[in-house]
C-alpha cells in the first residue's frame, strides 16, 4: 500500500455516526455486539464536548473510511509521565493485510512521542491470535504479570454507594 493512498485524520463531531458504526463493527468482530450501549449523543459529548474523555482518528483509503482508533491519556506514576492508552483500533476486514493497522499505530506512536508520553499501551482479547502476532511483530510485549480488573454496572453502583 502506498503511503499516499492512505491518510489519517483527527475525527470531528461530524464523524460521530461513522465512529459509532466502527464501534458496532468492532463489537461484532469481538462477539460483543450485545455490549454496545453507546449512542451518537453520548459519543458527541464524551469525544467532543466541554471535557473530552478521549480522542478518535479515522483512516481513509483513499477517500473511503476504512479504520478508526479511540485513545486517551493515562498517567504512569513510575515513569512520572502521561501515557497514551489505545482503547480500540479497528480495520475493515476487506483491507486488512495492507499495512493500515501498522500505519494507525505508527501515527499514534508519533503522537505519543510528540506529546511527551512515556509509553503507549492497549489490551487485546486473549483469543485474538492474529492481533497478538501483529502486535508482537511491532515489538510490543504482553504484560503477563498484570491482570486487568473492571467494576461496572451493578458492582460499580454498589461500590459508589458505599461512600
Amino acid at each position: 500500500m502506498g503511503r499516499k493512498q492512505f491518510r489519517i485524520k483527527s475525527a470531528t463531531a461530524e464523524d460521530v455516526p461513522l465512529i459509532l458504526s466502527f464501534i458496532r463493527k468492532l463489537a461484532e468482530y469481538e462477539l460483543l455486539s450485545h455490549a454496545v450501549v453507546a449512542t451518537e449523543d453520548v459519543l458527541r459529548d464524551e469525544l467532543f464536548g466541554e471535557h473530552p474523555a478521549a480522542e478518535a482518528i479515522i483512516g481513509y483509503l483513499p477517500e473511503e473510511p476504512v479504520s478508526f482508533a479511540i485513545f486517551f491519556h493515562n498517567f504512569s506514576t513510575f515513569v512520572g509521565r502521561r501515557g497514551l492508552y489505545l482503547e480500540d483500533l479497528y480495520v475493515n476486514p476487506e483491507v486488512r493485510g495492507k499495512g493500515i493497522g501498522r500505519e494507525m499505530l505508527v501515527y499514534l506512536a508519533g503522537l505519543a512521542k510528540e506529546r511527551g508520553c512515556g509509553k503507549m499501551e492497549w489490551a487485546v482479547l486473549d483469543w485474538n491470535e492474529s492481533a497478538i502476532r501483529f502486535y508482537r511483530n511491532l515489538g510490543a510485549i504482553p504484560m503477563k504479570e498484570w491482570t486487568g480488573f473492571r467494576v461496572s454496572g451493578e458492582a460499580l453502583e454498589r461500590l459508589a454507594g458505599e461512600g
